[in-house]
């Protein structure tokens, strides 16, 4: 895709960026609700990476749109305005209330100021910093630094009390040196100080299984990014939800059964529509999504 976000993270030198809550009971009400068998998923947000270009256009009236359409939450990511669009921190919570939205997560820089993010998101009632790409690595070893890094990260969280995270792509799922990079930094973090974000395309993406991840690292994967994958002629790209290939309707309830807290929505191509438009679609289709 032209207009992806590994072309935007490496461009923008950010390539080593980074959508968190202290580790939930598997009893949680969220869960409980969930696995029910007539569960509605009630709260659901979406990655503002999804309209990122009218964000930059005219952010406060974007987030009113994605209100309006019955996104509850939202993920950020950072930007040249950083994670909070030009505001502080407290004024965009303040709008975010004004909405009646809440700012969970954003997706940041993590070797730059982490400390004073990690501050600034607990400040305003965030519940997760998380670092969304790295790229893929010549060797396994690469992966067992960004292990040590993580934990790291999740220290500096833990101290102002919130969470950090992982989000996937594909190549964390393809092997490099006889191992599963994913695998390598799901082993060496430590479970109290770092989670992570399944980017639920990226898995499909990969020709890996959700649901096997899902229960093979249970409770590890706390948020996840809903996208759905439809083939094209180059290979895939994401798609209004429900109009893919994703059988979100078993991943999500195997997802809830083992610790999933937030469901994020994500669109990053747009073919006979466009950011907002999609958006709105995607929200109908998580408001109507039933178990």
């Amino acid at each position: 895709m032209k207009n992806s976000r590994r072309d935007f993270l490496k461009l923008g030198g950010l390539s080593a960026l980074a959508f968190a809550s202290p580790i939930a009971k598997a009893s949680s009400l969220l869960t409980q609700e969930l696995y029910s068998p007539s569960a509605k998923l009630n709260n659901f947000g979406i990655q503002l990476w999804t309209v990122k270009e009218d964000m930059a256009a005219n952010a406060k009236d974007t987030l009113k749109q994605l209100a309006s359409f019955g996104y509850k939450q939202v993920e950020s990511f950072e930007g040249k305005e950083g994670m909070f669009w030009g505001m502080s921190n407290k004024a965009f919570k303040k709008y975010m209330d004004e909405l009646g939205m809440k700012i969970i997560s954003a997706h940041c820089d993590i070797t730059k100021d982490f400390e004073r993010k990690a501050a600034e998101a607990a400040e305003i009632g965030m519940k997760y910093l998380i670092c969304p790409w790295k790229g893929p690595q010549p060797n396994i070893d690469a992966f067992k630094k960004f292990a040590d890094e993580f934990n790291n990260c999740g220290e500096i969280c833990k101290k102002n009390g919130i969470r950090f995270a992982y989000h996937n792509h594909d190549y964390s799922f393809k092997a490099v040196d006889g191992q599963l990079p994913q695998d390598v930094m799901m082993k060496n973090t430590d479970a109290s100080l770092v989670d992570f974000e399944m980017d639920i395309y990226w898995v499909v993406a990969s020709g890996n299984d959700p649901h096997e991840w899902l229960k093979k690292y249970s409770h590890r994967f706390r948020l996840c990014h809903v996208k759905d994958l439809t083939r094209t002629d180059k290979g895939h790209e994401s798609c209004i939800l429900g109009k893919g290939t994703i059988d979100f309707k078993s991943i999500l309830k195997t997802a809830a059964a083992n610790g999933m807290e937030y469901y994020i929505v994500e669109q990053e191509a747009f073919t006979n529509t466009n950011p907002l438009s999609s958006a709105k679609a995607d929200a109908g289709y998580m408001k109507s999504f039933t178990m």
